[in-house]
């Protein structure tokens, strides 16, 4: 083995040997149980983001572990092809290199600019998952818009709409008025803003007054221009001021429209505000379903580019044209944006006198998350699919157990959501996605198949009627929301399908339960039957994964400049490639140059390489059961030093069994204590590290892996074997070599499922020495918990020297005592166990603990003034004199006790400063108080030795 642990030389050709190999599919051995995970399709629109390393460290981590348990598993992938989010790339795309819009192509040429973006980007990110050392048959990769996924989506739509779930009707929407499409509540983004609330007279008419004797009634809103399209006022039923105005009417300033007053106990707070609320039930969510509530007709006046119409759309409850109300829109207010018309709206009503009031208001504004601007709820013409009866079973399979949320806390927000679920929105008006299978003539009647011959036949349509197929494409969730059952071929019986699913583990982000989780139930359940009829779960347990964020505690963002790529975790980046990065394509300078500051302090070196080891390994140590986790650069680095440990504790195995008798043919052997101990721990190990990943607890098994490689194996193994090889018998040589070899080879077996490179690469050099004709660890079993292999003896003793060994080098470190100068120690009031362990691992004390002798005191001898420590069984001494210098030690206890004092004096100034509490992000304030405790400790230490120099 390289002196050196370099991850770059062994990672990619390792990576590309495992797939040439075939390693990665399934073993197709019926006799095992048969394990699968789909991957989380990423979207087509760029290259992977530390979340999605996240995930994928944690799918593979599981799919590794259950392969080598023998199981039958497939990682099953592939990429989504993210309507509104790639057709928006293309489109800036082709406006920055060609200056063109996709109206200048056409549809069929702008799709075929997508499917060549769709090449390059979905190379992006194979590339990326195939670097992160992702154990995916790639021989099975799909595509949610590939021919297969396309068939099973217009059989889905096709098999809904006659069965009645999907239906065409006015809907009221997220509409983004910028890209012309409704969009989800997903892509909604909530900004926190400073606005007014404008409050407006309404007269009453007909002479009616309020009981104070007011000819008018206050109303006051957010949106003003919104007011040409109220259908209603609302008060509460129980309000004195208004109970007697239900059923009277009202006149809407400027354009003079009398509306109903009506009384309605569930929207209207009376202590909140006048206690009187405009409803405009085409433009306010809320206001449309009270408006359904009370048969409100819908007023829409708004274009979809989010401009005033020239005359309204008027509509009755059920979306139906109507003509109970009048569309008419003031000539002076046609054709302005919308905002434009707030303004000269309020100025109108100014000028007529019926502004009553202007107050400063903050408030909660929707915008886009893709187009970037504020959303509005319009009326459009959607399809929709009817959960209830869908969510009704997929709510009985969680509550029943069918189904496991991990951790459990999420199963509550999924069956509230299911609860109170409303119809779906599966239509948006894009270019790029799956186009609607339904096709209309002439007259405006609906034809919906499979294809247009299909529609033609079914409905008996002759060639001479014209059809033109709907414009829309499906939601892109309702393609993903198949993606389990149709990315094995549905709706054909594939083997895949009938061996694979219900899948095993879907791991996900809890924010898209709803838009994913939920609807990937809805819809199989709703398709997939077992054998005996019964509905068919599509996994049967949901890991939710929290969401990384940046070390401050900050939502990653571009505009924020806080993204961290993955890749340059792995492999390194340079402080001026990653200012480019960060910054490149951003219109606005101000904020450029804000995050290359940020960027400068933070990395002002660049990012060194760590490894794709390192970084999974802090990926895995990070999976807490937390909603939110922060990205800990720290973390990292000490993960890479984990693999540097590894690999140097690996050379020295090496380098003592390499061309060794190793006990593996006939021969005597003869476990040291050190040997027994270590194979005890081992054993214990793999107990709670494999309940840690069966229990999805990965945090705890990186813990588990840590703490047992690095504490127990390389700083206590291996420097206890050092005795053995030094003076030991041949037995002895040959007992310790087998130990050494066999322990590290399962350590690696171990390990595998979170660090598979570096594991793989020590695993092959290992391996000559064990014999075993296997070409992969990944296909070696996995290690496991033997529960009638315990050796108390040799965990009890060997636990006490490590105590002893611990304790000496604690007093040499806290007194300065260089490791070179070999102690004499004393034990007093030893007991008869103690003496035993001494005389018998005399060797293993004197070497690790660099003692020159050891001596018993008689338990009434008080002995040399000395550094005494406590351990089971007995009093341990160390002799001060010769040791140390009392002036000099005094002299440099005194002045670290005036630096530890200041510091802590700084600290308690700082934590004191309320503008400081208030200010900080909550990981600053945290980390100050974490220091303090540290100081606080130093300094109680500090005092101890302080009094026994004294007394010296």
């Amino acid at each position: 083995m390289n002196k050196t642990y370099n991850p770059k030389d062994i990672e990619q050709p390792l990576y590309e040997q495992w797939e040439h190999r075939g390693y990665f599919k399934p073993n197709n051995n019926i006799g095992k149980d048969s394990y699968c995970i789909m991957l989380p399709p990423p979207n087509i629109t760029g290259s992977l983001h530390m979340g999605h390393a996240f995930q994928q460290t944690i799918i593979d981590t599981l799919i590794r572990y259950q392969r080598m348990q023998g199981k039958n598993t497939l990682w099953q992938a592939g990429t989504d092809h993210a309507g509104i989010a790639t057709q928006m790339v293309v489109e800036r795309k082709i406006a920055y290199e060609e200056g063109k819009t996709r109206q200048d192509y056409g549809r069929a040429a702008f799709i075929d600019k997508v499917w060549k973006w769709k090449v390059q980007s979905t190379g992006i990110i194979t590339h990326q998952m195939r670097r992160l050392g992702a154990s995916i048959d790639w021989t099975k990769e799909r595509f949610t818009a590939d021919d297969g996924l396309s068939n099973a989506v217009r059989e889905v739509f096709v098999n809904l709409y006659r069965q009645d779930l999907i239906y065409r009707g006015k809907r009221l929407v997220n509409w983004d008025p910028k890209l012309r499409t409704a969009i989800s509540d997903l892509e909604v983004e909530h900004r926190e803003s400073k606005g007014s609330m404008w409050y407006f007279r309404y007269r009453l008419a007909d002479g009616v007054h309020t009981s104070d004797g007011l000819d008018y009634l206050v109303v006051a809103t957010t949106r003003p221009e919104t007011m040409l399209g109220d259908t209603g006022v609302a008060v509460n039923p129980n309000d004195p001021r208004y109970c007697s105005l239900i059923g009277k009417y009202a006149i809407i300033p400027i354009i003079n429209r009398r509306i109903p007053i009506i009384g309605d106990d569930k929207y209207v707070d009376m202590t909140k505000g006048t206690g009187c609320v405009k409803i405009t039930p085409a433009h306010d969510f809320n206001d449309y379903a009270l408006g359904q509530r009370h048969s409100l007709p819908m007023i829409n006046i708004l274009t979809f580019e989010g401009d005033i119409r020239q005359a309204a759309e008027v509509f009755d409850t059920n979306g139906q044209p109507s003509n109970v109300l009048s569309g008419e829109i003031p000539e002076a207010f046609w054709s302005l944006e919308r905002f434009a018309a707030r303004k000269a709206i309020v100025a109108e009503c100014n000028r007529l006198g019926l502004l009553f009031e202007v107050k400063a208001h903050a408030l909660t504004v929707p915008y886009g998350d893709r187009g970037g601007v504020v959303i509005e709820p319009m009326l459009t013409d959607q399809w929709s699919l009817r959960t209830a009866p869908l969510a009704k079973v997929a709510l009985e399979a969680v509550q029943q157990g069918k189904i496991q949320f991990i951790p459990e806390q999420y199963k509550n927000m999924y069956c509230s959501w299911m609860q109170e679920i409303q119809d779906w929105c599966i239509s948006r008006q894009l270019w790029w996605g799956h186009r609607i299978p339904a096709w209309y003539d002439n007259e405006g009647r609906v034809y919906v198949g499979h294809s247009e011959s299909e529609v033609r036949q079914q409905y008996q349509l002759s060639d001479y009627i014209s059809l033109r197929q709907d414009d829309d494409v499906l939601d892109t969730w309702f393609s993903s929301g198949l993606w389990t059952f149709a990315s094995l071929g549905w709706p054909e019986n594939t083997d895949a399908l009938r061996t694979f699913h219900p899948t095993s583990v879907v791991v996900s982000g809890f924010d898209i339960i709803f838009f994913w989780i939920a609807r990937m139930v809805m819809l199989s359940m709703h398709f997939l039957k077992d054998h005996n009829g019964k509905p068919q779960v599509p996994f049967n347990t949901v890991y939710m994964t929290g969401l990384i964020r940046d070390e401050t505690g900050k939502k990653m963002s571009k505009s924020k400049g806080n993204v961290i790529d993955p890749l340059d975790m792995v492999d390194g980046i340079s402080l001026h490639d990653l200012l480019e990065k960060r910054t490149h394509d951003m219109m606005q300078p101000q904020l450029a140059d804000k995050i290359r500051q940020q960027t400068k302090k933070q990395f002002p070196n660049g990012i060194k390489p760590h490894g794709t080891d390192a970084l999974r390994f802090t990926l895995t140590a990070l999976a807490s059961n937390s909603r939110y986790i922060n990205w800990d650069m720290h973390r990292l680095e000490g993960y890479r030093n984990f693999c540097n440990k590894l690999w140097n504790a690996s050379r020295f195995v090496l380098i003592h069994t390499e061309d060794q008798d190793c006990g593996f043919e006939e021969g005597e052997k003869f476990l040291s204590l050190s040997d027994r101990w270590i194979l005890v721990e081992f054993n214990q190990t793999v107990k709670a590290f494999r309940e840690a990943l069966d229990d999805y607890r990965f945090d705890l098994a990186a813990g588990i892996l840590y703490e047992f490689t690095w504490n127990q194996f390389c700083d206590w193994y291996l420097e206890l074997t050092k005795s053995v090889i030094r003076v030991g018998c041949d037995a002895e040589l040959r007992g310790t070599r087998h130990t050494m070899v066999n322990m590290l080879e399962a350590l690696l077996r171990l390990a595998h499922p979170i660090i598979p490179f570096i594991t793989e690469a020590i695993w092959k050099r290992i391996k000559p020495l064990t014999k075993k004709p296997a070409e992969t660890i990944m296909l070696q079993p996995f290690p496991v918990h033997d529960p009638a292999f315990v050796d108390a003896d040799a965990s009890i003793d060997l636990e006490w020297i490590k105590h002893v060994i611990s304790a000496i080098r604690t007093l040499r470190a806290e007194m300065h005592i260089p490791p070179s100068k070999l102690l004499s120690v004393l034990l007093r009031k030893a007991s008869p166990v103690v003496m035993r362990r001494v005389k018998e691992h005399l060797s293993f004390i004197l070497t690790l603990a660099r003692l020159e002798t050891i001596s018993l005191l008689p338990s009434d001898d008080i002995g040399p003034v000395s550094f005494t420590q406590l351990i089971d069984g007995a009093e341990l001494l160390i002799p001060m004199a010769g040791l140390m210098n009392q002036n000099v030690e005094s002299n440099r206890l005194a002045k670290e006790r005036v630096r530890i004092e200041g510091e802590i004096s700084r600290i308690v100034d700082k934590l004191s400063n309320k503008r400081f509490i208030s200010r900080a992000p909550q990981t600053v304030v945290a980390k100050e108080r974490e220091k303090l405790n540290h100081y606080q400790k130093a300094r109680l230490k500090l005092l101890e030795q302080q009094a026994i120099i004294s007394n010296f």
